[in-house]
């Protein structure tokens, strides 16, 4: 047998994956596409132990307290006393009926939660690119991917251009991942690493590119975390084992004491059947009918605060249980943090910190945060592209100018995409008065060495400062040419540049966390942060909530 078998996908080159896939660069057929899908099902994440509305309605009757009401309803029902059987009736139908319209409300939020995921897919099939839903791919679909877009399914990419993709649902890394289509031969890498593939309910924010689906539905990566949150243990929760517990209890002690007043009374010689419905009476006035209902009334109020501050509740045992709560188990992005990169730091040529404005509008710095990137703008006026990017444009108008404006004042004219061998971008913009710009914008290391003299020591103070606290560091350089260069080689152009400032960009915390660490800590739980992001960065999120403080050097 091959040793291609036994190889992950991203370990295949093209033509082993399209083999394995029974695919080709023509996309699947019409026809085997569909009998495909016939044999994998939908694209769809699935809910194992869907529970339905029967089943919701008879858990609000499982506990023994309620079993115990019950059997009291019934024995006052065989005592002829209606009153109290049809009181406890109504208690048993009004604890249940607080329960069940609780949790079918949470069942029917969490269910239009699940709907949010690309709605359709651009495939080529039969030669064609046609687009159809998202739920009808299938593994060897040969899918677009652009900007902006949603990964519908997991994928090995067969062709990238500039193509980054933000992974945090996945991964935590809030820096968008650039992707490359080069087969990847070592074994055991893990999802962070594979760069060759795009995963389910991932985020393209940059470039574009194509890849062959390789799984869907509950196979993907994300459906597979579903399946195991979905077929956990349900555990019960410490107020349903004490009631549970009490409930026996009380069963246990009341037939105990009824048979002790029955056998008691036929040995002082009392009627059999006097004393049997002097027990009976007994083990009735024993039972708390109340207490079912007051229990499920305060789950009820509980919830319904929870609700206004916005957490859902699925089902109402859980409001205890976070009463009883000692550890609070956090992910970083997006949860603790805004998920959203943000300029911390930002140093001209003179390397001075900028924190208000630059001098005026035609600042070279300021023109290179706002005109070299490819930030695009929704419908509704929103901007939107890679994370870094989005947060040097952002940091444009928080310096009190419109970069639209500059970009419209400043059209682009030429670019050189970025790659991972330059590690810069580079993008030639047409001034005014006919001259052309060039912006290049990349790692310290790489701008730095197409520079002209320049501070050097100065510079790697602040990038060692910005380092120590955990940002993601960009340098940036300009250059003037007369007319378009002929030759847009980057060799050419990215050398003899001018440095002219660096920037320091951070995924920030949201400003609630460092209130919700404060309030854990001081209800007794132990908040923990989980986050696949770099050591530097987490710590630097940790110290600035409150959740972590670094030991004094001594």
């Amino acid at each position: 047998m091959s040793n291609e078998n036994f190889k992950e996908f991203y370990q295949l080159d093209l033509s082993a994956l399209a083999e394995k896939l029974k695919t080709s660069s023509a996309g699947l057929s019409r026809g085997f596409a569909a009998e495909r899908l016939q044999e994998v099902g939908f694209n769809q994440l699935r809910e194992e132990r869907k529970r339905s509305v029967w089943q919701m309605a008879y858990e609000q009757y499982r506990n023994p307290m309620i079993i115990l009401l019950l059997i009291a309803a019934f024995i006052s029902w065989l005592l002829g006393e209606l009153k109290d059987t049809f009181v406890i009736l109504m208690i048993v139908l009004l604890n249940g009926l607080i329960g069940f319209i609780q949790e079918y409300r949470a069942e029917k939020a969490l269910s239009a939660l699940k709907q949010l995921a690309a709605p359709f897919a651009t495939v080529r099939r039969g030669g064609q690119f046609q687009q159809i839903s998202a739920a009808e791919l299938v593994p060897g679909d040969l899918l677009s991917l652009d900007s902006g877009a949603i990964v519908p399914a997991d994928l090995r990419l067969n062709e990238v251009h500039a193509l980054k993709v933000d992974e945090s649902p996945l991964t935590g890394e809030s820096i968008a991942i650039e992707k490359t289509a080069e087969t990847l031969d070592q074994a055991g890498l893990p999802l962070s690493d594979r760069r060759n593939m795009a995963y389910r309910g991932t985020r393209v924010t940059y470039g574009h590119g194509s890849g062959f689906v390789t799984a869907t539905g509950m196979n993907t990566e994300i459906g597979k975390i579903a399946h195991l949150l979905d077929t956990t243990e349900k555990i019960k929760t410490p107020l349903q084992k004490r009631l549970a517990r009490v409930g026996r209890n009380l069963a246990l002690v009341t037939l105990v004491l009824c048979g002790i007043v029955f056998i008691a009374g036929l040995l002082r010689g009392e009627d059999t059947m006097v004393m049997f419905l002097t027990a009976v009476s007994l083990v009735v006035a024993a039972v708390p009918e109340a207490l079912p209902a007051v229990v499920t009334i305060s789950l009820a109020l509980g919830a319904r605060k929870l609700v206004q501050q916005n957490s859902l509740i699925r089902r109402l045992p859980a409001v205890e249980t976070l009463g009883s709560t000692t550890y609070i188990c956090s992910d970083k992005t997006g949860t603790l943090t805004l998920n959203q990169m943000t300029v911390e730091a930002l140093f001209n040529a003179e390397f001075e910190r900028v924190d208000s404005s630059l001098p005026d509008r035609d600042d070279p710095l300021l023109l290179a945060l706002a005109l070299n990137n490819d930030i695009r703008i929704s419908e509704n006026g929103d901007p939107f592209g890679d994370p870094t990017e989005l947060a040097l444009y952002l940091k444009v108008r928080q310096l009190g100018y419109d970069p639209q404006q500059l970009k419209e004042q400043y059209p682009r004219i030429a670019e050189i995409p970025f790659s991972s061998e330059r590690q810069a971008m580079s993008t030639l913009h047409r001034t005014p008065s006919g001259d052309v710009l060039l912006f290049c914008k990349g790692s310290f290391e790489a701008v730095s060495d197409r520079c002209q003299k320049f501070n050097r020591l100065a510079a790697e103070s602040c990038v060692t400062t910005m380092a120590g606290d955990g940002l993601r560091i960009l340098a940036f350089a300009w250059s003037r040419f007369k007319k378009v260069p002929k030759d847009l080689q980057a060799l050419e152009m990215e050398k003899d540049l001018h440095f002219i400032g660096l920037s320091g960009a951070l995924d920030p915390p949201r400003e609630e966390s460092a209130v919700a660490v404060r309030q854990c800590r001081e209800a007794g739980i132990t908040p923990v942060m989980i986050t696949g992001d770099h050591p530097l960065t987490a710590a630097r999120i940790a110290a600035r909530i409150g959740l972590w403080a670094p030991l004094p050097l001594v």
